[in-house]
């Protein structure tokens, strides 16, 4: 086995690889009459090729991931401000602060009055740290759940804007409430009887982005992710190794395409050329298209159980098995 080979795996498989080379070679040593090692060494080599592949794939899809994470790519207030007419925003969540790491506010799309909600990570490095990358804080969330039950009450539609890596992890968010301010959110979605869309512009990361994806129509941008965790968090969980996160990434089914297969997502909403980044201005042209339609979809009316087909919508997720009757 010609160890130069080894330099194209990634080295989360190399230990195991090794192992078996040294267990081939020690095995070579003996002096069996009779004995070949040419399908042992055949299933080496075609192991070591589907680690290629692997690793391939998962380099792929950590592209997407980088993509997502582009610093150029417009963000929730390029949005609002490209597609949505006499927008007026609305802060504080009426109980303690105001969050700025979500924009909440009402606007006009054409000529339907509708209720804006998105993440806000910010430009440069001052508005980073002023809207904390992102990663919302319970006020947030709080805020969130009361333009969403105002929104319920004139019969607004609601339409959000995903784009964070998580809420917030610190112990003084936990202090405030967080387990409850995201899951209050979730429920406020999912009774709430005008029509939600859902837009994933980016990072779509655990509870912080689904306190806002609870949606009817739920769209994501084809270099987008969303997941239950970040690809470094579920390397660092699994296998106690960051170099893992390409594989972790692959693992997860995090991209557009996956999660349309899945039924997790509703439609994909296709970037210029390399990425959202690279054209701004038509990729929210291209959203404002895609959200028009949408909404022309989910009108609000008497006839439509928007609740209900919420639920119904969600209840369909995943695969499951029956326990046989005896």
């Amino acid at each position: 086995m010609e160890l130069n080979k080894l330099k194209e795996i990634p080295k989360n498989y190399i230990k195991e690889i090794l192992r078996s080379i040294f267990k081939l070679e020690r095995i070579k040593k003996i002096k069996f009459s009779g004995v070949h090692f040419d399908t042992a060494k055949r299933e080496l080599e075609s192991r070591i090729e589907n680690y290629k592949r692997i690793e391939s794939h998962a380099s792929r899809v950590w592209k997407i991931v980088e993509l997502s994470r582009n610093e150029k790519r417009p963000q929730t207030s390029d949005y609002i401000k490209g597609i949505f007419e006499d927008f007026i925003e609305l802060s504080g969540d009426r109980k303690s602060a105001e969050d700025k790491s979500v924009i909440s506010g009402l606007g006009r799309v054409g000529e339907q009055t509708v209720a804006v909600i998105g993440h806000n990570k910010g430009k440069d490095i001052k508005q980073k740290v002023e809207f904390n990358f992102g990663m919302s804080i319970p006020q947030g969330y709080r805020k969130a759940n009361r333009i969403m039950k105002l929104a319920d009450r004139f019969g607004f539609p609601v339409v959000t804007f995903i784009d964070t890596p998580g809420a917030y992890p610190a112990i003084e968010a936990e202090d405030a409430g967080q387990a409850g301010a995201i899951s209050e959110s979730i429920l406020t979605m999912f009774s709430l009887k005008v029509p939600v869309i859902v837009i994933l512009i980016g990072e779509g990361g655990s509870g912080g982005a689904l306190a806002l994806a609870i949606g009817n129509y739920v769209m994501m941008l084809e270099n987008s992710t969303y997941s239950v965790i970040t690809p470094e968090g579920c390397a660092a969980i699994l296998w106690k190794d960051s170099s893992a996160s390409k594989l972790a990434a692959l693992a997860l089914k995090m991209t557009s395409r996956d999660l349309l297969k899945l039924g997790v997502v509703d439609r994909i909403i296709y970037e210029p050329h390399g990425g959202a980044q690279n054209d701004p201005n038509r990729m929210v042209k291209i959203v404002r298209s895609y959200l028009i339609n949408a909404l022309k979809k989910y009108r609000v009316g008497k006839d439509r159980d928007f609740s209900k087909e919420r639920a119904k919508k969600f209840e369909s997720m995943g695969l499951f098995t029956s326990p046989q009757k005896e």
